[in-house]
């Protein structure tokens, strides 16, 4: 039986893009849904863009703050 043995830097970096696809994900669906924008909310949950789409949401789209 032959493995793949991935270097541990490999390791650390899938493991960073994880957290960092996740945090962004999170705000950005929490925003998106406290501002009742359903179809960033869906499009953010059903895609996984590594945290770029929830960026240009929380930047460029989300309803300002009153």
């Amino acid at each position: 039986m032959s493995g793949v043995i991935f270097p541990i830097w490999a390791i650390l970096i899938f493991y960073v893009l994880i957290i960092w696809s996740a945090v962004w994900k999170g705000v950005g669906l929490w925003r998106a849904g406290r501002n009742k924008q359903v179809t960033w909310f869906v499009f953010l949950f059903v895609f996984n863009t590594l945290g770029i789409l929830p960026i240009v949401y929380l930047t460029w789209f989300q309803k300002g703050k009153k």
